[in-house]
């Protein structure tokens, strides 16, 4: 934990931590020094021969000390607060930059709820210790050693009794410690659920209202939430003992001070009566302050357990390295842009626990303005192979090439550069139709987006829609499947990149509207390289060149009249789509 706290705060916070320091040395020093004044004016008040003016003058040495730490205490409360914040700004920030750089194979380890859960709950938690928890994690061990240096030497009774005292406050929270720890680490995982839950309700809200399923994701809701609720209700149930604990023991140490300094002042002699009265006083002035140290550390230890988990599960995203590394960077010559080659490539998700490949002996080479489509039963391969382009995974055995180098060559954001993709799954994000096609870009060019809305057939609703200025509302809930498509395409081709990939991304159009934007795409973007996955026949069969796939192999290869004659798999996905009568049309 306190690794992730110091490697996360930049020069500014490391002076005000000295700052800090040097504060609560002086706030200590001042609050220990307002005991020896209580001590002075007890005996002044004692002694005949003493004057009002003396006791206050004292007085306001003692006022003025205390005044003083108040003013310290309210500097430092500052300087935490901007450390602690800046401290929490640095995680969130950095949380997510890391995320961001995660391949499929490190996203698919945490789950999204949790790690939503991760940045804002736990990054919390951590920034509230800094908070609260680091000024006084400095303070009462000072507080503590300098009290006990000023009572040495003083009557050993009560020494004894403070070390008790100190000795049933360490055995208190040790326990306390000890039983919390573990369900704090199930409260966090159960936060986690909860917060999966809630996303699934609030995500699906339209289909469970469609299969009138509240019932079911209440039950669900409320077994999560039970869960959650008895296991802190346990921790704070054990966090509980703790304050009464604390305060049978201030209060046991005092009476067990002036219990003994009754004694002691009974046995002394008449002439030191008073000295012993004035130092039991002291003791019990420092006594309290020793223990109200350790009442403070305990404290630190309420919080520390929930932050040490936290801190856990933030290092353990912030430790996780991308299987995906970036490469060197490589020189492209222009006769080479815009090609796609695959040679020999395998695939499996976890080469280390798969026993089966997923993609087998995969090769085919798509030129600069070449179409391929690739084509098949659910779960044959086709998006797997196409994210082995932009690397969203790497392949486990053989080469992917784009413009003629190994995809691992190029750097990441060069590689990502040259690719347009359209995902399976139509994303747009909150904000206008403008921000979403030129998702990525620093300068928008207006042109180019107005082109690929065109291109994309998007022009008319989004003209219907006031223009590129039009909101989009979070996972473009104000558009329908068919736009959200539209717009996801027409991201893509923005870019004006060298390669196209398109995810199964026509399925949610019309047949008219599909053939009008291909159409486009052939017309407007001859020279880029397109890499389709579809599952109609009628969307790839002008491809320069079709794959076929099936349990992750190749079955067939090249055009559509080809595949019809030579494919089986092929031919009866074709007539489970067209009749004989219309493949036949298709041909002449």
């Amino acid at each position: 934990m306190l690794k992730l706290i110091f490697t996360r705060l930049n020069k500014k916070q490391y002076f005000a931590v000295v700052g800090m320091i040097v504060l609560i040395i002086m706030q200590v020093w001042l609050e220990l020094t307002i005991p020896d004044y209580m001590s002075e004016i007890t005996l002044l008040v004692q002694t005949p021969a003493s004057s009002m003016s003396e006791i206050l003058i004292v007085g306001a040495k003692m006022l003025a000390c205390a005044v003083g730490s108040a003013i310290f205490a309210a500097i430092t409360n500052f300087l935490s607060a901007r450390v602690s914040t800046g401290f929490g700004k640095r995680v969130r920030h950095d949380i997510f930059e890391h995320v961001n750089n995660f391949s499929s194979a490190e996203i698919s380890q945490f789950s999204t709820a949790s790690l939503i859960t991760r940045t804002t709950n736990d990054t919390f938690q951590i920034q509230n210790f800094v908070a609260r928890g680091a000024m006084v994690f400095i303070k009462a061990p000072i507080m503590a050693i300098w009290a006990i240096i000023k009572i040495s030497g003083k009557n050993y009774h009560w020494s004894i009794a403070t070390v008790v005292a100190i000795i049933f406050i360490c055995a208190v929270v040790a326990s306390v410690t000890s039983y919390a720890l573990p369900r704090l680490k199930k409260v966090q995982l159960q936060t986690d659920d909860v917060n999966r839950v809630t996303r699934e309700n609030l995500t699906g809200l339209r289909v469970v209202r469609a299969y009138n399923a509240e019932s079911h994701l209440e039950e669900k809701f409320a077994e999560c939430n039970d869960k959650l609720t008895k296991t802190s209700i346990k921790v704070d149930k054990a966090m509980e003992l703790i304050a009464p604990s604390m305060s049978i023991v201030m209060s046991s140490l005092t009476l067990a001070i002036y219990w003994i300094g009754a004694y002691v002042i009974n046995k002394a002699h008449a002439i030191n009566k008073l000295i012993v009265f004035s130092d039991m006083v002291t003791f019990s002035s420092y006594a309290v302050q020793i223990v109200m140290s350790f009442v403070m550390l305990v404290a630190v230890f309420i919080m520390m357990p929930r932050a040490a988990v936290s801190a856990n599960r933030l290092n353990e995203v912030l430790y996780t390295k991308s299987s995906i590394l970036s490469g060197e960077g490589v020189k492209v010559e222009p006769e080479q842009k815009g090609i796609v080659e695959f040679k020999n490539v395998y695939f499996q998700y976890n080469a280390n626990d798969a026993d089966e490949y997923v993609l087998e002996d995969i090769s085919f080479k798509a030129n600069k303005g070449d179409v391929v489509a690739f084509i098949g039963a659910t779960g044959s391969g086709k998006s797997t192979l196409i994210n082995l382009v932009p690397r969203f995974w790497d392949a486990t055995k053989g080469e992917v090439l784009v413009d003629g180098h190994n995809v691992k060559d190029f750097t990441l954001k060069d590689l990502r550069k040259r690719i347009g993709y359209a995902s399976q799954r139509a994303i747009l994000f909150s904000g206008s139709v403008e921000s979403n096609v030129s998702l990525g870009e620093t300068e928008p060019n207006v042109d180019s987006i107005v082109q690929a809305i065109n291109i994309s057939q998007s022009a008319d609703f989004v003209a219907n829609m006031s223009g590129i200025q039009a909101p989009i509302s979070q996972g473009g809930k104000n558009v329908s499947g068919g736009q959200k498509q539209r717009l996801s395409i027409a991201r893509a081709i923005a870019k004006k990149p060298e390669i196209l990939i398109f995810d199964d991304s026509f399925s949610a159009l019309d047949y008219k509207t599909d053939k009008t934007l291909r159409a486009a795409i052939n017309k407007e973007l001859a020279n880029t390289t397109v890499l389709l996955v579809a599952q109609r026949i009628g969307t790839i069969k002008d491809a320069d060149l079709i794959l076929v796939l099936e349990d992750g192999k190749v079955v067939g290869k090249g055009k559509h009249e080809e595949l019809l004659k030579k494919c089986k798999v092929y031919k009866e996905i074709a007539l489970s789509q067209l009749s004989e009568e219309e493949l036949n049309e298709n041909k002449k």
